[in-house]
């Protein structure tokens, strides 16, 4: 299976296109994450880690999750990490369009509502990571901490992944968040699901452009 290309490329090569293509992506990528919290059957690992925090200080979930992004920026100076377009884009959209679907979304309670809103969050999820990771304009905060782990120490990306969620979502559930089957679900679909999309949504140069 060919590998798909995610290099960082500049804004300046098809800027509206590329632009449209990352706001689209995180604004779905919110939206996604919504819908998992209105849930109530489990979230992704760093999600158990912001609702946690949502709990301890009564901050809006995406205040948390853009104070937590920020945060997680910090760790990249060690790491020698560059922010890009695409990195500080990730923070502005996603804590905005997560708190304003909340606020629409009312809280489901009744189990076939709440598999609906599961399956259609992690599929969404995956959507949308593809469709803004496609885009070679940055990584966000948490997957430029991922990649930059990997290059310092030498381990593997599975490895290195798989220690971070697992230490977010041991805080988050300590602190009160939603740790579930929609947690399993996530963990076992997101990556297959995004790997599939991305061929589909990645932006390449045209042919014999430089």
């Amino acid at each position: 299976m060919a590998v798909t290309d995610l290099s960082p490329l500049s804004l300046r090569r098809a800027p509206l296109r590329r632009g449209g293509q990352l706001l689209a992506g995180l604004a779905l990528y919110g939206t996604s994450m919504a819908m998992l919290t209105r849930a109530h059957l489990g979230l992704d690992p760093w999600d158990v880690l912001h609702e946690g925090l949502t709990k301890l200080t009564g901050l809006s979930f995406g205040v948390v999750t853009a104070i937590a992004s920020v945060f997680v920026l910090l760790l990249w100076i060690p790491l020698r990490q560059r922010p890009g377009v695409g990195t500080i884009a990730n923070i502005l959209v996603i804590s905005v369009t997560v708190d304003a679907v909340r606020a629409i979304l009312p809280d489901q309670h009744v189990l076939g509502w709440q598999i609906l809103l599961l399956a259609g969050g992690v599929g969404l999820n995956a959507v949308a990571t593809a469709v803004y990771v496609g885009t070679r304009l940055g990584p966000g905060p948490r997957d430029g901490l991922m990649t930059g782990l990997t290059a310092r120490t030498g381990r593997s990306v599975r490895l290195v992944r798989t220690g971070i969620e697992v230490t977010v979502l041991a805080a988050g559930w300590l602190l009160g968040g939603t740790a579930g089957i929609g947690t399993v679900l996530y963990a076992l679909s997101i990556g297959p699901l995004t790997q599939a999309l991305l061929p589909l949504v990645t932006w390449r140069p045209a042919v014999g452009r430089l």
